[in-house]
């Protein structure tokens, strides 16, 4: 069964508690929760079935996982005690400094093999299963393998599966000149488990991931084509600014549904 979704924001939380049909999931930022003590999530997991999404363990960077972090982290799995956990496939800090932002990582098979250990080490520690996300970048950065490979590799390495965000896959194929569609070929699909879809925004000549719109033609088509290889278990609808009224993204996850289970 595939599960829809949305991610947890807070202009969504007091519609979220209102149980909609529309729902069947949810995805939690761990960071939004590092400061809370359990309770909302222990309610939360309550009434749906849950996803903890991480953003900063930084699991492209050489050297051990901060251990701060990952003692947040683990804490909000504890509480919320989700399906699963994600991170992406980038790197957030330095040995030096936090960049405060998500950062690509070359296709190496040496980072293969860093972001590898890394995805063990949390996997371990949090007993959960882990999927690894792919990031929208504007510096397509080359090496010795393509990124599907690169994320085949990482996943064959350390036992992780894949979150594909659709909308960073078309995004990139469009600033970066590929078929996200022979993209997808490369990639090993049984590996791929949830999805994140928001639509895209255009900005002089450049595709962005603001996660500010409503998803285009574009994006559901690249949904179904992923949903027609894969076993899919769980897609999040994202929205991280320029909030519709709820009853607008009732709507997009009932076209959500009928994308996923029509294909």
């Amino acid at each position: 069964m595939r599960l829809i979704g949305i991610g947890h924001r807070q202009p969504l939380a007091g519609w979220i508690r209102s149980r909609p049909s529309e729902i069947q999931m949810v995805e939690v930022t761990a960071e939004h929760f590092f400061d809370s003590d359990g309770e909302s999530l222990r309610q939360l997991r309550q009434a749906y079935p849950l996803a903890v999404h991480g953003l900063g363990l930084s699991l492209g960077t050489r050297g051990p996982v901060d251990a701060l972090t990952l003692d947040r982290f683990e804490a909000v799995v504890k509480a919320a005690d989700p399906l699963w956990v994600s991170e992406h496939v980038a790197f957030t800090r330095t040995p030096e400094v936090d960049l405060g932002h998500l950062n690509p990582v070359s296709p190496t098979r040496e980072n293969a093999a860093v972001l590898a250990e890394h995805a063990l080490e949390i996997m371990e520690r949090c007993k959960k299963r882990l999927l690894l996300e792919n990031i929208a970048t504007h510096v397509r950065l080359e090496g010795d393998l393509s990124e599907p490979e690169f994320l085949n590799q990482v996943c064959e390495r350390s036992g992780a599966e894949l979150l594909l965000d659709v909308t960073n896959l078309f995004v990139n194929a469009r600033n970066h000149g590929y078929d996200p569609v022979e993209w997808l070929s490369a990639l090993d699909d049984s590996r791929i488990v949830q999805l994140h879809v928001v639509g895209y925004t255009e900005a002089f000549g450049r595709y962005h991931d603001r996660h500010a719109e409503r998803p285009q033609r574009e994006i559901w088509e690249l949904v179904e084509s992923v949903v027609s290889r894969a076993s899919i278990e769980g897609i999040i609808l994202e929205r991280d600014e320029n909030f519709p009224p709820v009853e607008e993204l009732a709507a997009e996850l009932r076209t959500l549904r009928e994308v996923a289970h029509g294909a």
